[in-house]
């Protein structure tokens, strides 16, 4: 069962395997040499406490995005019970075969093209991605009938972290001196996403990353994980691996907020590197604006020319597309 589930990696990308084994190159770049970090901690329960652990969690959450990018959150207000139905349900739906879930089979029901796996603009193994994934709009969730538990857990958990994601973003906002209404106004449920993520074992590993380096296109990304491990990301120039923690919620700073804050706030690169023996999940939620939305600097002197979500995100697409990585952020400086 296993194999009809999984997506044909070896066969639908052959050449990128022939093609590494002619150049006899050992390795892609991805070290198993990685150091095991804790994320920055923070207790979400302060700001209920009023007084000083207000400003003191508030300060703790900006400095963090200030500092690395990411951090993690307990007491986040989504239930235990939710998250861990989001991954039995979504296990469920990984296990069906790679038939039913590439032609969207009735008891599945998702959004046309939501299912994704591997990475069709690869030209080496380096940029391929060994990893699946149903990528939804909010919006569409409570049209996807069908599978009623996948689509009530997925509901629920959208639901708390929309509100989770805009609390945060407008914390960072009021950090910078802004008491904003941008969030609530411009990220609504129609514009940001869920991405329920597998990455299945993977024989070439370290060869292939589960998902290739990248910082992610939004302003707040919340991520919650299995305990398999497996994310890294850069701090101080150089990969450390996070150390999982299922109390947790991860959150972590994406290109928009990097823009929208000047570069106080820094989009960081992540990638997630592939297991040998297991597989793993996790599931994302994206905290979009609409395409329209134009994203310019609180600051007085910006670093980065004003320009609209829809336009960032046909910078990356075309980039990817041309050159097989993303750019970002850099091609619009002033």
């Amino acid at each position: 069962m296993m194999e009809e589930s999984d997506p044909p990696f070896m066969e639908f990308y052959k050449n990128l395997f022939d093609d590494h084994d002619r150049s006899k190159k050992n390795h892609n770049g991805v070290s198993d040499d990685v150091e095991e970090w804790e994320l920055p901690m923070i207790d979400l329960g302060r700001l209920d406490r009023g007084g000083w652990e207000i400003a003191d969690c508030k300060r703790e959450i900006a400095e963090a995005s200030r500092k690395w990018g990411f951090f993690q959150v307990i007491n986040h207000g989504v239930s235990a019970d939710i998250l861990e139905k989001m991954r039995c349900e979504q296990i469920k739906a990984f296990k069906k075969t790679y038939h039913e879930k590439s032609s969207n089979h009735r008891d599945l029901n998702f959004p046309v093209g939501s299912y994704r796996w591997g990475t069709p603009s690869a030209t080496c193994l380096k940029q391929l991605a060994w990893s699946e994934a149903f990528h939804v709009p909010l919006s569409d969730i409570s049209n996807m009938g069908g599978v009623t538990g996948l689509r009530t857990t997925m509901e629920q958990f959208a639901t708390t972290v929309s509100e989770l994601a805009e609390m945060l973003a407008e914390i960072l906002a009021e950090e910078l001196g802004h008491k904003s209404n941008f969030f609530k106004e411009n990220c609504l449920p129609s514009t940001c996403y869920l991405r329920m993520n597998r990455y299945p074992p993977c024989p070439v590993s370290p060869h292939v990353c589960g998902l290739m380096p990248h910082t992610d296109s939004d302003f707040l990304t919340i991520l919650h994980q299995d305990q398999i491990g497996g994310l890294q990301l850069v701090k101080d120039g150089k990969w450390i691996a996070v150390k999982p923690n299922k109390e947790a919620l991860i959150i972590n700073i994406g290109d928009l907020f990097q823009a929208w804050s000047n570069d106080v706030y820094k989009s960081v690169e992540h990638r997630v590197v592939a297991n040998r023996q297991t597989e793993r999940f996790s599931t994302a939620f994206f905290f979009c604006p609409s395409y329209d939305t134009a994203i310019q600097s609180c600051a007085e002197k910006s670093i980065y020319r004003r320009f609209s979500f829809k336009e960032f995100r046909q910078q990356v697409q075309d980039d990817v597309k041309k050159h097989g990585y993303k750019i970002g952020l850099p091609r619009f400086i002033l």
